[in-house]
């Protein structure tokens, strides 16, 4: 049973002391490993990680071909001037090749949880001789995977999956207690700039998660652009997500006056304080028309822009 540290009970200095002293414990002499996504959750437990371990943990990006344009070397640059290394590992194609021909969400979400933990991680820690992963489970993951929600990616023991039998290595998860806005208010305490600690929650399987249906190189890159769109039109609206949503099958459009068979991007908005609950965000008509312009002339191939007003429950966040 994990015990919630709610924010009026969090005390980030004496958090983040037991937590350093916690890791350097169970580490030992050896060496850990984590993988650095840049959302706030993995960035909250680099920082910590390094200040617990220094030399003895080493940092990686792994590039999926998954992520956010230019990704990975924004973050690898933010974390440099903290003095932080961190090494770009470039998986793109095993990623892909795991996801080929799958629909199914959860099957998706299995095939990156394998991709990553197995293969990926598998073979750095072999090379580094590594026994230990650091990473950012939160409680609000381990919540909706125990009820059947929606599988996280780095939810293991609680669903009596032993890391170390099936990876070969331990896991350790700093933040467990926490939620969402407790993990804020420990990465600002340690350190990082805002444009990290208040950063908007990002899902493990990354933009595959944004892709209703097969996320093929093409398909990613769709959703990749209007997700470009979406951010920098809506970066100064005070919401907890914002999202664009690539829809599987392919709708009716005109273009030069002619059909057209095109995409069609789903828009999502959220106000919420620790992802449990949400309601959609109220954007102005003028809003909501500069995105539909922008991602119907930029996004090529999406003829349809729609915008998703249900609320959690019984929608999720995500779409996948």
């Amino acid at each position: 049973m994990i015990t919630e540290i709610t924010m009026n009970k969090l005390d980030t200095r004496e958090f983040i002391d037991k937590k350093a002293q916690e890791i350097s414990s169970a580490v030992g002499n050896g060496t850990a490993i984590n993988a650095l996504s840049g959302g706030v959750d993995s960035s909250a437990v680099t920082m910590l990680g390094h200040k617990a371990l220094g030399k003895k943990l080493k940092t990686y990006f792994i590039e999926n071909g998954l992520m956010r344009k230019d990704e990975p070397r924004k973050i690898v640059n933010i974390f440099k001037k903290l003095g932080v290394e961190v090494e770009i590992i470039d998986a793109k194609d095993k990623f892909f090749a795991a996801l080929k021909g799958i629909t199914d969400p959860e099957e998706k979400r299995e095939a990156i949880t394998q991709t990553f933990y197995k293969d990926v991680f598998g073979k750095l820690v072999r090379e580094s001789g590594a026994r230990h992963l650091l990473q950012g489970t939160i409680l609000t993951d381990i919540d909706e995977t125990v009820a059947g929600i929606k599988r996280q990616h780095n939810v293991f023991e609680q669903l009596g999956i032993d890391p170390q039998e099936s990876f070969g290595y331990k896991i350790i998860e700093p933040l467990v207690q926490l939620r969402k806005d407790g993990v804020r208010k420990v990465a600002q305490a340690l350190g990082l700039p805002e444009s990290i600690y208040d950063r908007m929650p990002f899902p493990g399987p990354a933009l595959s998660a944004r892709v209703i249906g097969e996320a093929t190189p093409e398909r990613i890159e769709c959703v990749r652009l209007a997700t470009s769109v979406v951010e920098d039109i809506l970066k100064n609206v005070s919401a907890f997500q914002y999202m664009a949503i690539l829809h599987h099958d392919r709708v009716t459009g005109m273009r030069n006056g002619k059909r057209d068979f095109g995409q069609q991007i789903e828009i999502r908005c959220w106000d919420s304080i620790d992802a449990r609950t949400a309601s959609p965000t109220q954007l102005s008509h003028d809003i909501l028309q500069q995105l539909s312009q922008r991602i119907l002339s930029e996004v090529p191939g999406v003829v349809s822009v729609t915008y998703h007003i249900a609320t959690k429950p019984p929608s999720t966040m995500e779409a996948v």
